[in-house]
Formats: C-alpha cells, structure tokens, sequence
C-alpha cells in the first residue's frame, strides 16, 4: 500500500507485474526519493510498454518479442570493480536466459553476459533511476539457482547496494543452505 511504499528503502520483484500508468507513477515517485529495486527473471516484463519500463530499469522484456533459453548457462561477468561483483568470476548456472531484450544497452552497468544467438547478450547489470539504484538478474528462473552461493552473493550484495547500505551487509546469510561441497 501507498504507507509501505513510502517507507520501503528497497523493493525485490520476482513476478511478473502490469506496467500501467498506476505503476509507472508510484515507481517514478519511489525512484525520485532514492529508492531501490531489484528485479529478477520475469519481473522484468512489461508487455506493450516495455520502453517505459526499460526508461525505469535499463532493459526490459516485451512479451513474446524476447529470446530466451533454458540450460546451461556460463555467464561472462564484468565490472568486477563494482562493489556487488568484487571477487565474482565467470559463473555457470542452470537457468534461463533472455535476449532481445527492449532499452537501451549501453546505458546500463554491466555485470553479466551469456552468449546467445553468436552475440554477447546483457544478463545482470545495475542502471540509475533518478536519485534510485536499480539492480537485475534474468537468472531466477529455477529455485535452485538461489542455492549457489555465489549467485546468492551477488543477490545480497545487489539488495544492500540498491539500499545505499554496505554491500557486506548480508555476507552471513549467504552460506545459509547453500549448495556447497567439501
């Protein structure tokens, strides 16, 4: 509600939702104040107005316009001087990827690509919204993905970045049923 609203510091979307105007209004008001969100997968959609959406976090899907694939996924990362990737190296996930994506690429700060269809394609990257931080992942599809730990690292690390907080903030949750072997 419009309370919870005005007193979040940070929103996490993981569904798909309805850009409308409703939306759009309260998001640009958030973003004004220094609000953060972070947006995995298929929250990401913004059906016919997928532009406006991509104006708000950098890139968006536009329905059944995108590309995407299911399987094995090796993510180059980049920007490793960036608090939420320091110390990240080439990751490989199972997941899902999207590609064809609406916005404006080099506008956003990259942290992750896939190759798709022969060509680098962005998968993780943050994008400034005003006086707001923005974080997204398309990797999120499967359950298990948040079992990684380094996937859950860049998460965490995204949420407190997206908060203004200290990136570490969350380290001790990452190990918290994490799939790791001796």
């Amino acid at each position: 509600n419009d309370e919870q609203l005005a007193r979040a510091d940070v929103l996490v979307f993981f569904q798909k939702g309805d850009w409308d105007d409703k939306r759009q209004i309260k998001m640009d008001q958030f973003f004004d104040r220094g609000g953060g969100a972070v947006y995995i997968h298929w929250a990401v959609n913004g059906n016919d107005r997928a532009g406006d959406f991509s104006q708000r976090i950098g890139l968006a899907s536009r329905g059944g316009s995108i590309g995407y694939r299911h399987g094995a996924l090796s993510l180059e990362v980049h920007n490793t001087d960036h608090p939420i990737m320091r110390n990240i190296e080439p990751l490989q996930l199972y997941d899902e990827s999207y590609w064809r994506l609406t916005g404006e690429p080099q506008n956003v700060t990259l942290f992750a690509s896939s190759v798709e269809d022969g060509a680098s394609q962005p998968q993780m990257w943050a994008y400034d919204r005003a006086a707001g931080r923005v974080f997204v992942s398309i990797p999120g599809h499967y359950n298990w993905t948040f079992d990684d730990p380094i996937f859950r690292t860049i998460l965490l690390r995204a949420l407190a970045w997206t908060a203004d907080q200290p990136v570490d903030r969350f380290n001790e949750l990452v190990p918290l049923g994490a799939r790791t072997s001796k």
